[in-house]
């Protein structure tokens, strides 16, 4: 399988007698989805929310589906091939690997990089707080994290930037508005791999194609930091002023990356081919000891260094992706989607457009109880966004965007997720050490690449502005 083919997975085909039969008929197979929903629900707004609480959502929905299935057997079969999804298996291999790699250009002291070069232009006020979300665009486009970037950069441009003049609120606002971006359009992120995986896309297809969109969303952000980003006082001694210019060689890896993603080269091999750069670059450069990439550890249970720590990382979310895998799949083969999409097709979704905006509508709508917008993805993305498109004669790549950049907007704004949870909770914790002020969670309504990214949304498909179509024969809504 060549590395330009090898992304091309499609969703499990279940047998012709796969169908799983639910009490009350398949409309009941939504049960099982506002179990899920609910739990996950409940720990965001009690703000709770973690990855590994969220498992007992997907424990709990699967329980119920098969209390509620009258065909015990063929729903236990159905989670099976849900877990063995070839699609699943290629998303959960590259959390790791991305994880890993997101690891090492951390430990390789890209943030100290990116501070550096941010105290050292003199930009003060707005044009700091424009600065601080230009690095945490690129920041977030190369780890692929948006979460991972909060707790990076917030720290020391968070601090640094109150110091230097930037308003308090849009400053942190900045921050999370990047790593929004760089969920957005990142090839190792979590959201970006998973629209495109359910998608059958191209990963070099789905990141040329989604650049316009993102990048017109953060030039919408870029003026309103800019007019909004300053108005504080400057201080002589900003923290972090020591921090050393040689973590910006870490951009070179994930330039890497981003380079042969676009090129086809197979995500896998991608991410394999950036860690290793990063790690040759680290330890020639000592900005990483061979005792930090693997070290046998004093303790047992002590991490082994940042490839462990990588993996570690990631491993909720890969235990996650299998509840969702098992639950999408029970939601398929119980007839419900298929329901579900001769309505659409007949009522919403007419035409292009309004196929589109289901698309979008559907998706947002379930990344607004979910705590995490992947878990969206895979839910919307083989199910209804990939027969939508077919039948449409859209490609691979745009169906991908539409569920992506979708997922990456109202997410980014409510405050029991855990991105704007762990946002909130960093920049609180950096103003209380630097005795500096903090804005409220509610802020995160302010983000201005969410809302820029439904604008451009609205205008792509009223105008068919990055619309593409296939070639390939329309799909019939009821086909699977």
């Amino acid at each position: 399988m060549s590395a330009r083919t090898g992304q091309n997975h499609s969703k499990t085909a279940p047998p012709a007698d796969a169908s799983v039969g639910m009490l009350g008929g398949p409309f009941m197979a939504l049960i099982p989805a506002l179990v899920f929903v609910g739990v996950l629900a409940w720990l965001s707004i009690a703000e709770r929310a973690t990855i590994s609480g969220f498992w007992v959502g997907g424990w709990a929905a699967v329980v119920t589906a098969l209390a509620l299935s009258t065909t015990k057997k063929k729903a236990a079969e159905s989670i099976i091939r849900g877990l063995s999804d070839k699609t699943g298996a290629v998303i959960i291999a590259a959390f790791v690997f991305a994880g890993i790699f997101g690891s090492v250009l951390s430990g390789g002291g890209l943030v100290d990089g990116l501070l550096w070069l941010g105290l050292t232009t003199g930009l003060h006020g707005a044009a700091f707080t424009v600065l601080a979300f230009v690095l945490a665009c690129i920041f977030a486009a190369g780890t692929g994290t948006s979460v991972g970037t909060v707790v990076a950069m917030v720290p020391v441009l968070y601090p640094a930037g109150v110091f230097l003049g930037a308003d308090p609120t849009m400053l942190a606002v900045a921050i999370i508005a990047g790593g929004a971006f760089g969920d957005n359009i990142a090839p190792v992120s979590d959201s970006t791999i998973s629209s495109a995986f359910t998608q059958n896309a191209q990963m070099g297809d789905v990141v040329k194609s989604r650049l316009p969109l993102s990048l017109s969303a953060a030039g919408i952000s870029v003026v309103v930091f800019a007019i909004f980003g300053g108005g504080g006082t400057v201080s002589q001694n900003p923290p972090g002023a020591d921090s050393s210019a040689l973590g910006l060689l870490m951009i070179l890896p994930f330039a890497l990356v981003i380079f042969l993603a676009i090129r086809g080269t197979h995500i896998i091999a991608s991410l394999t081919w950036g860690t290793v750069a990063a790690l040759v670059i680290g330890l020639a450069t000592g900005l990483l000891k061979p005792t930090a990439v693997f070290s046998i550890p004093a303790e047992r249970g002590d991490s082994t260094g940042l490839i462990e720590d990588g993996i570690a990382g990631v491993t909720g979310a890969v235990v996650l992706v299998l509840f969702i895998l098992a639950l999408a799949q029970l939601l398929s083969d119980s007839g419900l989607m298929g329901r579900l999409l001769t309505m659409l097709q007949a009522r919403a979704a007419k035409g292009v457009r309004s196929a589109e905006f289901t698309i979008v509508a559907v998706t947002m709508l379930f990344t607004i109880p979910l705590g995490s917008n992947a878990p969206a993805i895979l839910l919307v993305g083989p199910t209804l966004a990939r027969p939508l498109g077919l039948s449409h004669k859209l490609t691979p790549s745009r169906t991908a965007n539409l569920l992506d950049c979708s997922a990456n907007t109202i997410f980014y704004m409510l405050p029991w997720h855990n991105a704007v949870i762990v946002w909130f909770v960093t920049v609180l914790a950096a103003a209380s050490a630097h005795d500096l002020p903090s804005p409220s969670i509610a802020a995160a309504f302010l983000n201005p690449y969410a809302w820029g990214l439904i604008v451009v949304l609205i205008i792509s498909i009223l105008t068919g502005w990055n619309r593409k179509f296939s070639q390939d024969k329309p799909l019939s809504a009821t086909r699977r």
